[in-house]
């Protein structure tokens, strides 16, 4: 191998480590951008169950107090 080709190896080579690294910080960054949407995501699952909760406690207390207006109503 003359030292023309060795040149032109040995740049190939740096061009593609350099393309390497910057496939593993793509990677990384995937990977941190999935793990905070996963959280993301779960936080959001636990906030709609909250809110489902509560959405049926006011409908419980809501239906409880139209019951006690009917029944004062039909006492009145």
């Amino acid at each position: 191998m003359d030292e023309g080709s060795a040149q032109a190896v040995d740049i190939e080579l740096k061009r593609l480590e350099h393309r390497l690294e910057e496939l593993v910080a793509v990677c990384r960054q995937l990977k941190e951008e999935n793990r905070s949407l996963r959280q993301r995501q779960e936080n959001l699952m636990l906030e709609r169950a909250s809110l489902m909760q509560k959405n049926e406690q006011v409908r419980t207390r809501v239906e409880a107090m139209i019951g006690r207006l009917k029944a004062m109503e039909h006492g009145s």
